[in-house]
């Protein structure tokens, strides 16, 4: 595919700030390379990636957005499992409140990965916290870093398997991580400025046959601006089902890849598996609401 010819954005990437393998400084170089339009790297529960972005300085060919991505929980009258993560966008990269509610989520995550460890240990998985961290690069430690070395020391025959024995909800070495309240995540991002999305809806499993559109009728009323809506993962179909579910609800159609470099190496920048295209016009209606916004950032 003639990725220049065929430019579109990409407003979901991870750096090394947090899980992804490129440095903030390679995605631009690599988005300039593809000829995208448009970015925005969104870190887990840290804006360290946007912050380095605009340090290095954004070439004059790219868009850029400044962004989050917030793991959350759903309260406990939605039957849903899975991912719940809330985008930020257009954020205030100094602002108090959520940089403050960032570094609670940041501690949290760091205080998992002993719980993680203790119990491969309890398994006879011969690991330590130390070598992990000795040989991750990116800043922020997990469980696809811990299943990297899993991977290289022949304890699995990959990062798939080490999930799928020992590191997935459900396995014997899965400890929960801390989440906010996805109303508070909402809530944080709005007083911050920015314009908060739910990201990979596809990513929330439906129980006990409630309807979805419920659950976005909720965040709606808690003040969800957004929906990504292209992503690897959706089909033409549900993208079809979940823009006309935007429209319903006057929602911003947004999308990325959801990029991390080496850790996901089948998700590419800008394509995806290699065949996802997303609209520039989505950025555009995004600096739109910006502008139209009618309430200010809180002090």
């Amino acid at each position: 595919m003639d990725y220049k010819k065929n430019a579109g954005i990409d407003l979901h990437i991870h750096s090394n700030a947090s899980d992804g393998t490129f440095s903030p400084y390679e995605i631009l170089c690599h988005a300039g390379k593809l000829g995208l339009k448009a970015i925005s790297i969104t870190d887990h529960d840290t804006l360290d990636g946007s912050k380095e972005a605009l340090r290095i300085g954004i070439p004059s060919s790219l868009k850029f957005l400044t962004g989050v991505e917030i793991s959350t929980a759903l309260p406990p009258d939605f039957e849903h499992t899975g991912s719940c993560h809330i985008l930020g966008y257009l954020i205030p990269i100094d602002n108090p409140a959520l940089n403050e509610t960032l570094r609670v989520l940041q501690d949290a995550r760091k205080n998992r990965n002993p719980k993680i460890i203790k119990q491969l240990n309890a398994l006879n998985v011969d690991i330590t916290l130390e070598e992990v961290i000795n040989n991750t690069i990116e800043r922020q430690v997990g469980r696809p870093h811990i299943a990297r070395i899993m991977a290289k020391k022949g304890i699995v025959t990959s990062i798939n398997e080490a999930f799928d024995k020992y590191l997935g909800q459900g396995r014997p070495a899965y400890v929960d991580k801390y989440r906010i309240d996805c109303a508070k995540a909402i809530e944080v991002i709005l007083n911050s400025g920015g314009i908060p999305v739910l990201a990979h809806p596809f990513l929330l499993k439906q129980n006990k046959g409630q309807p979805f559109e419920n659950l976005i009728k909720f965040l709606k009323t808690m003040g969800l601006m957004g929906m990504e809506i292209y992503y690897p993962d959706h089909s033409p179909d549900l993208i079809a089902y979940y823009t006309k579910i935007a429209n319903r609800f006057g929602l911003l159609i947004t999308g990325g890849t959801d990029f991390h470099g080496d850790l996901k190496p089948d998700i590419q920048m800008g394509s995806g598996n290699g065949n996802l295209i997303i609209p520039y016009e989505l950025y555009e209606k995004l600096i739109t609401a910006k502008k139209s916004r009618p309430y200010q950032p809180s002090s």
